[in-house]
């Protein structure tokens, strides 16, 4: 796929990123997860992001990843750029990143890594090595112990020429701006945090025109509605969907760790497309907070 494509794909259109479908013994359903990118593509997406956050990276293993990327390529078939997730380790960024190249993925997006607090030069380091181990375009995801400044991202992108764009995932709106105004448009950039519409409108005020829509799993004709309406500047329909959906939601999601995550998998049950429950360190919500998900979904459809 064409490197004009894949990036028109990040600066225009709604960023899908499909929950990973596992089972009653917890283990990756293939059948059920092809059947959701199939239903994704029914809809107005410019791009699928595959064993991303919301499809629980951190908890797959080398075997279910390099299944997935097999069966997101042979499903979608070039139709939108496939992007698919690396990162966790220097090592098995490398590996994962041989892995997506093989089954034809488009493009990767570059996660933190594992756990421990990270200097910025260690951080730049790290995704150096991974970046520049591929001849995929990578974005990389600014955030938690993987945050880097805006000279550092600079830095990376001199260093990576198939670096391509940055994700962020700390909604620092100052910080964001300065690496916008000091890289320019060498890279493109797009909206990362949880349920990234509750802050949509400060995005697009600093140019960034897109974002990651987990919400999509379960609402995906009210998550285009807002997209859209957001990028036409009808204010008045962009302000009722955040009061009467988003709001609520991130509400829900605030309750306990790993909910941005949680809720998405609890909201595709509920419509009746079901992907089986969170792996642990995640948790389920409770039977009362599916109840008041429910009542969410239906007063939006």
């Amino acid at each position: 796929m064409e490197l004009s494509k894949i990036k028109d794909s990040l600066e225009n259109g709604l960023l899908s990123f499909p929950i990973t479908d596992f089972d009653s013994d917890g283990n990756f359903n293939a059948s059920t997860y092809k059947s959701r990118l199939a239903w994704f593509m029914e809809h107005d997406i410019s791009s699928i992001f595959v064993a991303g956050g919301t499809g629980e990276f951190f908890s797959i293993n080398e075997e279910e990843y390099e299944a997935i990327v097999k069966v997101s390529v042979e499903t979608v078939q070039e139709r939108v750029p496939v992007i698919s997730s690396t990162g966790k380790s220097v090592r098995e960024g490398i590996r994962l990143a041989a892995i997506a190249e093989k089954a034809g993925v488009n493009a990767l997006l570059l996660f933190p890594p594992y756990l421990t607090e990270c200097p910025q030069d260690g951080v730049f380091e790290y995704a150096r090595a991974i970046i520049n181990s591929t001849k995929l375009p990578v974005i990389y995801y600014n955030r938690a112990n993987g945050t880097l400044n805006a000279s550092y991202i600079e830095k990376l992108a001199a260093a990576c020429p198939n670096l391509i764009g940055l994700k962020d995932g700390t909604g620092n709106i100052q910080e964001l701006n300065d690496t916008i105004r000091t890289i320019g448009n060498r890279l493109s950039y797009i909206g990362g945090v949880p349920t990234a519409e509750i802050i949509a409108e400060a995005y697009l005020s600093i140019g960034v025109n897109t974002y990651s829509s987990a919400a999509f799993n379960f609402v995906p004709e009210l998550a285009n509605q807002f997209y859209k309406a957001l990028r036409a500047g009808d204010k008045a329909v962009v302000d009722k969907i955040t009061k009467e959906f988003y709001i609520p939601l991130v509400r829900m999601r605030s309750r306990k760790n790993g909910y941005a995550v949680s809720l998405i998998k609890a909201g595709a049950t509920i419509i009746g497309r079901t992907a089986g429950e969170v792996r642990p360190p995640l948790s389920m919500p409770t039977d009362a907070e599916m109840a008041e998900l429910k009542e969410l979904i239906e007063k939006n459809k």
